[in-house]
């Protein structure tokens, strides 16, 4: 199990990685997916999960649903820039990799702590703590907002925090053999800003007619795509009010966007230490 190592150069990660974005832009949603969801199995009463293990490394939490792919991605990617660092743990990686991916995406620069250690297997969390796209019936409805709520309350977070985090899906897109969902959220897929929310409050969008799971299409181009549990975000009012906010103020968004991400990768960690990298 590799140690954590005060003397490694995170700057010197941190460029690779964004050096690894833009070679291939497309990379970048990936790495932060990875990062989000290395981070998102936190659970604030028993303390356990969140990006201190490292554990998605794994093919045990590989294996749960909400990460398929990544472990022929994101996890592979890295692979070379974890063993050129002597005592990089591939927690503080992981979790670098978000922050520098967004970075390069043209997002805000987002404080990152470094410290983790690496955990074995068996810290590997029950499949089941990530956010489902669909809950209960087809298609948004407040069995989706409860959801997202049961998941995000769990590590800590607030409807606002929540409806920052949901920005997010301004990068990357859905594919079916991944998730089983199809197409990018927004025109500008590799790009961080604040289009998400633009979007969905500006467009209508109508279910799409076809064989796959239930999901939400531009009415005009059948494009761009949202999941039931982006479209909920426009049917809740406490969650609406935030998606209004990040609509019509990119650097608010900006702003609690990169302090609500940072939480998300620190939440459940012992011992860090504010680390430059940028």
């Amino acid at each position: 199990m590799p140690a954590y190592a005060a003397d490694v150069d995170y700057k010197a990660v941190a460029n690779d990685i964004i050096d690894l974005v833009k070679s291939d832009p497309d990379k970048g949603p990936t790495l932060v997916r990875l990062a989000w969801h290395s981070s998102g199995t936190y659970d604030k009463v028993s303390g356990t999960g969140g990006s201190g293990g490292g554990t998605i490394r794994f093919k045990e939490e590989l294996g749960h649903g909400g990460n398929a792919g990544l472990g022929t991605t994101a996890v592979k990617w890295l692979e070379p820039i974890h063993d050129k660092y002597d005592g990089l743990s591939y927690a503080d990686l992981y979790t670098l990799s978000g922050v520098a991916a967004i970075k390069a995406m043209g997002g805000p620069t987002i404080g990152w702590s470094s410290g983790r250690v690496d955990e074995p297997v068996e810290a590997v969390t029950p499949d089941g703590r990530l956010p489902n796209a669909d809950s209960g019936p087809a298609l948004a409805d407040k069995s989706d907002a409860d959801h997202i709520r049961f998941i995000f309350n769990r590590m800590g977070f607030n409807d606002q925090e929540i409806v920052a985090l949901s920005g997010a899906h301004a990068l990357g897109r859905c594919h079916p053999n991944a998730s089983g969902y199809d197409g990018p959220w927004t025109p500008t897929p590799t790009t961080f800003n604040n289009a998400y929310f633009t979007l969905l409050t500006s467009l209508k969008w109508v279910p799409k007619d076809w064989k796959g799971p239930p999901q939400y299409v531009d009415g005009a181009t059948g494009k761009l795509m949202m999941l039931p549990t982006d479209y909920v975000l426009l049917e809740d009012k406490s969650f609406l009010k935030w998606v209004n906010a990040y609509a019509k103020d990119a650097s608010k968004f900006d702003k609690d966007f990169a302090k609500a991400f940072q939480k998300l990768e620190e939440n459940g960690c012992k011992g860090l230490k504010a680390t430059e990298w940028a």
